[in-house]
């Protein structure tokens, strides 16, 4: 995927995300609820937390919003409990398409997703046909127009702190890591007070499928209905948009 679609594919995320902020936000909570969960309400001795509230930053939640949400899912009478779920499928021409749920109920959850893929131009398959052309990378992305460090400075700054590579790009910079250096790396830039268009750890794609007009069409469909499932957290592919 070159720069200038990627750009353009965050810029439309973060657009969409604007325009249903309320159910964007509703998925965070939920991302907030199992890392709470999973290593207790204090970030600074739970590194997953952490980065889900930097996911949650990077799509502009509100702190009050971020801490209320910590708050109800670490009280006493919080029974909600949801697992991590992912999902495996093909989309038109070929497409890999990769799809992290989380659900109290793995039957309903498996049955939209596979609705969503039979009824948009895809098909579900099984667990590891497709992650095996994915690479799974810490991507933290920063607008140009976000920071006055040079080019130079945020470069050494990223590479000196884990950072395996850094892109410029004509309007913003891109960061990649290993996974397990990503909170690190996060929080060595949060304290040079740099913000994020995107944080968070991503399957990144190896290769890439281009789609002619039709696929395309289908394409686009089956990742926003995929996206609009409650249960979707996220979804990768590996469609040069």
């Amino acid at each position: 995927m070159s720069g200038h679609s990627k750009w353009h594919n965050i810029a439309a995320k973060k657009g969409k995300a604007d325009a249903a902020r309320g159910k964007i936000f509703t998925k965070l909570g939920r991302e907030l609820l199992m890392a709470v969960k999973f290593g207790g309400p204090d970030p600074a001795g739970n590194s997953k937390l952490k980065d889900v509230i930097a996911k949650c930053k990077a799509n502009n939640m509100p702190n009050d919003t971020i801490n209320n949400a910590i708050k109800k899912a670490a009280g006493a009478g919080n029974n909600e409990n949801y697992e991590e779920i992912t999902y495996e499928g093909y989309g038109p021409n070929g497409v890999a398409v990769i799809v992290n749920a989380s659900t109290d109920n793995k039957n309903r959850t498996a049955a939209d997703v596979r609705h969503v893929f039979d009824k948009f131009g895809g098909n579900l398959g099984t667990t590891g046909c497709v992650s095996y052309m994915f690479e799974k990378k810490g991507v933290i992305i920063i607008e140009k127009s976000s920071t006055d460090l040079s080019e130079d400075d945020l470069m050494l700054l990223a590479l000196d702190n884990g950072a395996d590579n850094f892109e410029a790009e004509d309007e913003y910079f891109e960061i990649t890591c290993a996974p397990a250096d990503f909170s690190a790396l996060r929080e060595s830039l949060e304290k040079e007070n740099l913000t994020f268009a995107q944080a968070e750890v991503q399957m990144v794609p190896n290769t890439y499928v281009t789609l002619d007009e039709n696929g395309t069409r289908k394409m686009e469909l089956l990742i926003e209905k995929l996206d609009d499932l409650d249960d979707v957290i996220e979804v990768f592919h590996n469609w040069e948009e």
